[in-house]
């Protein structure tokens, strides 16, 4: 799958490898954390208040500070207008809090129109799903913990875990759902009606996860 990655602002080690059918977007400060991997961006995107330097990118597009959405949007946006529904995205939480709730709302806003987010925190990944299903096959192992981003979210079913739902309300006022794990066999997290945010490990996420 065509995969778009966008860097943000905080410091962080980049592993991926991005190939000839990938996107990569810097996020304002993004473009430093870019240029200190030696990760050359397909683009570079904000409104500049955490980087004044120079940018050697032929595709820079900016943006005045007063608007509506935060650097981090705006370059999803921009990934969604260039074809990419896949997109990783890193340097984005673990930092200020208000911006990493304001990051992670966005999982949801855009799980909602079918758009795979993934959000990495050093050796573990954020994401969401919107009635649908993650199924992690017998190889995933540790934690993983499940929060209902709407109000209530309804037919949530845990499969093959170490505590299991069946047919569930999950609410967003009640963390049922963390620190579930892992015990050596295929599982699967469902929801039929509602949006749930899934907090695992990077492994866990890249190796041993297919959805439906």
């Amino acid at each position: 799958m065509n995969t778009c990655y966008i860097v943000c602002a905080l410091d962080c080690t980049l592993d991926f490898k991005p190939d000839s059918t990938d996107f990569v977007i810097g996020a304002d400060r993004g473009y430093l954390v870019l240029e200190k991997n030696k990760i050359k961006p397909n683009a570079v995107i904000g409104d500049f208040d955490s980087y004044s330097g120079a940018i050697e990118c032929e595709n820079v597009i900016r943006f005045p500070v007063k608007k509506d959405y935060t650097d981090s949007e705006l370059a999803i946006k921009y990934a969604i207008e260039m074809g990419y529904k896949n997109i990783k995205i890193f340097g984005a939480i673990g930092g200020a809090l208000d911006h990493t709730i304001a990051n992670l709302s966005l999982l949801s806003k855009y799980s909602i129109k079918g758009i795979e987010i993934a959000f990495y925190d050093g050796e573990n990944v954020v994401l969401a799903i919107t009635n649908s299903t993650a199924f992690f096959d017998e190889n995933a192992s540790g934690r993983i913990s499940v929060f209902s981003t709407c109000e209530k979210a309804f037919g949530v079913f845990e499969k093959g875990l170490l505590y299991e739902l069946d047919n569930a309300i999950l609410e967003s006022k009640e963390p049922l759902g963390v620190s579930n794990e892992f015990i050596g066999v295929a599982s699967e997290i469902s929801v039929q009606n509602g949006t749930l945010i899934l907090y695992t490990s990077k492994e866990n996420y890249e190796k041993y996860l297919t959805r439906k």
